[in-house]
């Protein structure tokens, strides 16, 4: 088993205004839904998306520059006697590569990248269907 450590830090910026930070000094702006950023479950959406189009884009585009590449994910946001929570989740690939051999080869392998995509590669998709748990805690404010 393989594992490296993957961190992210949230800071508050204001009223239901966060900015999430990696270690590579990326930031990205989301907030409670008062505004145009992202919230939280349409970024949790954005991470299953992205993870299997970074992987199908990466198998198909070793043969073909894709003339549209877009992918729509959607779920319906629940609230019952297990608390909130997303259900029906669905990753929907729009592609066109171009009509010749290179658009056909990469055509062809697509549906096998969306596949083994779900099936082994992407750590978001995988994490939520094999339902991991998370652990909240309180630091010690001397930290």
């Amino acid at each position: 088993m393989s594992e490296t450590l993957r961190t992210v830090s949230v800071e508050r910026l204001g009223s239901g205004r966060y900015a999430a930070v990696n270690e590579r000094g990326g930031r990205m702006e989301f907030g409670s839904g008062e505004g145009t950023e992202f919230t939280p479950v349409e970024l949790l959406l954005a991470a299953i998306g992205g993870c299997t189009a970074i992987d199908a884009d990466v198998a198909t585009t070793r043969h073909s520059e894709p003339l549209r590449f877009d992918v729509v994910v959607q779920g319906d946001k629940i609230s019952d006697e297990q608390g909130h929570r997303m259900e029906n989740l669905s990753v929907t690939f729009h592609v066109e590569f171009p009509a010749d051999e290179e658009g056909d080869k990469a055509r062809a392998i697509l549906p096998r990248a969306v596949k083994l995509s779900h099936d082994r590669l992407c750590t978001v998709s995988r994490t939520v269907e094999i339902g991991t748990p998370v652990r909240s805690t309180i630091a010690d404010s001397a930290e």
